[in-house]
């Protein structure tokens, strides 16, 4: 159900969520976190909705997701709760801002959060430089990036401003990948890892963050191949692809090789040997895939720390032709 809260206060919502928990018709026993969305205007607010929707079945949560428009348009201050199928299995409360309004955000949500619960920061698109100075990021206890949509400076944003509690979408895009990656260098021979060589498309952040993880992790010289490709490549049938293309580590007893086969499957393969190459089924995590996962640890990920620090070991190079 959608109850619409045309010019409306933070005042006239509390009251509404009142009535539906009086009336029966809503509870909030069981909520574990309170999940606050900043998002643009011109964001895709539907797709942003059915991400939470999805992470809800996992997390039961009070979702507040704050559209904000122009602060120099004309006051606006439109609301709709959302419950029961339309909220998944959370409440959720979408909040329209324009004007002197949304620039003090922190003073429409603070009215609206449970009490003793954790608070979560998410920004789907563009985020603030500094997600723990932001008036929303201040008083969350995990705030969530997407560098994918800032790009190379969103990164190095990211690495500057690093804050305990800070995350980004692009890490959990490549936790399966991770996984597999670590795995491939449990198999016998144990021989010692030499180098490593990552392959990407130029723009991708998500190669840029495989590769300082490798770096940090293994401490030894990582190469980071910028591909002259879309940020998202896609196969034949217009399914994304994982972003790394292909990874390289070298190590005394030979190479392992792991690369894309097609938008499902990875091949991992030892170089010189008779060993055949192994097939393990993978695709692209969808937005509510990652931010379930995200939504998960309350603690500092310290993974995703090391990562960023590790990027300044990386030697980026262009595509060699």
């Amino acid at each position: 159900m959608i109850f619409e809260l045309p010019e409306t206060t933070t005042n006239e919502i509390a009251k509404a969520l009142s009535r539906l928990r009086e009336s029966g018709t809503q509870v909030t026993t069981g909520r574990v976190l309170t999940l606050i969305v900043v998002a643009k205007s011109d964001s895709d607010v539907d797709a942003i909705t059915e991400s939470t929707n999805e992470a809800s079945r996992e997390h039961p949560s009070r979702v507040i997701i704050l559209v904000v428009g122009s602060k120099d348009a004309e006051t606006r201050f439109d609301a709709e709760v959302r419950i029961g199928g339309d909220a998944g299995a959370s409440e959720m409360i979408v909040i329209h801002l324009a004007g002197p309004v949304a620039s003090n955000l922190q003073s429409v949500v603070t009215p609206l959060l449970l009490p003793d619960t954790p608070i979560v920061a998410w920004w789907p698109t563009h985020a603030p430089a500094d997600p723990s100075t932001n008036p929303i990021g201040k008083i969350a206890h995990r705030r969530i990036t997407d560098a994918l949509y800032g790009g190379e400076q969103a990164l190095a944003d990211r690495v500057e401003s690093y804050h305990p509690g800070d995350t980004d979408m692009t890490w959990a895009r490549l936790t399966q990948w991770r996984g597999l990656v670590a795995a491939s260098l449990d198999h016998p021979p144990h021989g010692e890892v030499l180098s490593a060589r990552v392959e990407g498309p130029s723009t991708s952040v998500s190669v840029d963050l495989a590769a300082g993880w490798l770096a940090g992790r293994l401490r030894v010289p990582v190469t980071r191949v910028a591909l002259d490709e879309p940020t998202v490549p896609c196969d034949e049938d217009g399914t994304p692809l994982l972003a790394v293309n292909r990874v390289e580590i070298e190590r005394t007893t030979g190479t392992i090789i792991v690369t894309i086969q097609d938008a499902h499957t990875l091949r991992v393969e030892m170089a010189d040997s008779d060993m055949p190459p192994s097939l393990v089924a993978i695709g692209r995590r969808s937005e509510s895939d990652c931010l379930s996962e995200e939504l998960r640890h309350m603690e500092p990920d310290l993974g995703y720390q090391h990562a960023l620090a590790g990027l300044a070991l990386v030697n980026r190079i262009d595509e060699e032709k």
